[in-house]
């Protein structure tokens, strides 16, 4: 247990620029003391005392704002950056070395029962607002850019971003894509153009009628 807590502060270390003095980072990062209450409501939760263990949780969240289902898997020197508004849920597993900023959502996608919540693989970077959505696996050396929704499963070695999140980088090489999602044909959209290219026929149809009846009075006159 010692040894967890000197890796889960020399994590801070490692990873945060700002971090000064040991004193300053026990009493000062929330993010840590997020983890750290995780870590012992953990440990009652799988002795079975699962109350108790969500008192723990939820008084560690009034704390800090950082939510951790103490049911979830953590695994070591797990930075949480800034961290408020953060939530891990119950089924989630985090491997080594992952760096979480604040506004993350690892959570499901509905009342599904069993494994409904992500993988996290190990020295993962998930960026401010990224929301994992699902059970899947994001990759060892991945990042999660900022404010992206991923609602799939995430390659070894990658870089995803955007809403839905896709694939930019792999394996250090740029990702093209021939069609993109931002090009995906939508039906709905499609008969929408077509419906207002009927209408733009239909109002050449009634002028060109306009312009004939005109000349016909006029003729007349």
């Amino acid at each position: 247990m010692w040894k967890t807590i000197k890796d889960d502060i020399q994590a801070v270390f490692e990873r945060d620029p700002a971090a000064r003095s040991t004193l300053e980072v026990v009493l000062t990062y929330s993010g840590l003391h997020a983890i750290w209450g995780y870590r012992i409501a953990h440990k009652l939760w799988n002795a079975g005392w699962y109350t108790t263990a969500r008192v723990i949780s939820q008084f560690v969240r009034f704390l800090t704002g950082i939510e951790i289902h103490p049911g979830a898997k953590i695994g070591r020197r797990l930075f949480i950056d800034h961290g408020s508004g953060v939530v891990i849920g119950e089924t989630c597993e985090i491997g080594d070395n992952v760096t979480i900023y604040q506004g993350v959502t690892l959570g499901g996608t509905g009342k599904e029962k069993g494994k409904r919540h992500p993988t996290v693989g190990n020295n993962v970077i998930i960026a401010s607002g990224a929301k994992v959505l699902g059970s899947f696996k994001i990759g060892d050396n991945s990042k999660i850019g900022a404010g992206a929704v991923v609602l799939q499963e995430v390659p070894p070695n990658s870089t995803v971003v955007g809403i839905k999140a896709k694939v930019v980088v792999q394996d250090g090489k740029r990702v093209t894509y021939d069609l993109d999602h931002c090009n995906i044909p939508d039906p709905v959209a499609d008969a929408m153009r077509q419906m207002q290219q009927e209408i733009e026929e239909l109002r050449r149809e009634v002028r060109q009628l306009r312009e004939e009846r005109q000349t016909n009075e006029h003729s007349r006159v």
